[in-house]
């Protein structure tokens, strides 16, 4: 297991800016575990992933990872196709990344948490509430002055969460962006960005 020891050092080692602050804590992305596991194992990484239950609602995963043959660890994941907007197109390709990134986690390539950036700030964004209303209200303004409003009412809950977990804000941005070209698309807007 020298090499998973080797891997999990050179992991320790690069998360120096690399990774994404939620609230003040430090978190790794999957991506950047399973680039340092592929670029430190290449083909000794073997990551198998399986669907243990899976309907039109839901699905949960399992994901082992070997290293020359030898299984080194588990993960399992969970995703609920209503849990957001991204959710309802690519809830099982989530649950694979999520379900790999645990068991990455598991193997050793952690900085203070087993949670990945992306677990932490979706699990944050669907229980804050008042994004989730800021977010809800958004979709049924049905004039300009109930959309200069909104902007206005809301500008301090999108600030504090672009400073506090920039994955959300992203999030937010793409689903707003959305809504945004909607209104516009169907008249509501004029002259959206002046």
């Amino acid at each position: 297991m020298s090499k998973l020891i080797k891997t999990i050092n050179d992991f320790k080692k690069s998360l120096n800016g690399k990774t994404v602050s939620i609230h003040g804590k430090e978190y790794a992305t999957v991506a950047l575990r399973l680039a340092i596991a592929r670029r430190n194992l290449g083909t000794s990484l073997d990551i198998v992933t399986k669907v243990i239950h899976h309907d039109d609602k839901q699905i949960l995963m399992q994901a082992e990872i070997f290293i020359d043959g030898k299984h080194v660890s588990t993960g399992t994941a969970h995703e609920s196709k209503a849990e957001s907007r991204m959710h309802q197109i690519s809830y099982v390709e989530l649950c694979d990344t999520s379900c790999i990134g645990r068991a990455l986690a598991m193997a050793g390539l952690i900085n203070d948490s087993v949670a990945s950036a992306e677990e932490v700030s979706l699990a944050r964004e669907q229980s804050d509430n008042k994004l989730q209303s800021a977010l809800k209200s958004l979709e049924s303004i049905d004039h300009e002055g109930g959309y200069k409003m909104w902007l206005s009412n809301h500008q301090a809950t999108f600030v504090n969460l672009k400073e506090n977990d920039p994955l959300a804000y992203q999030r937010f941005l793409e689903k707003f962006t959305a809504t945004r070209n909607k209104l516009t698309k169907n008249g509501v807007l004029k002259n959206v960005g002046k």
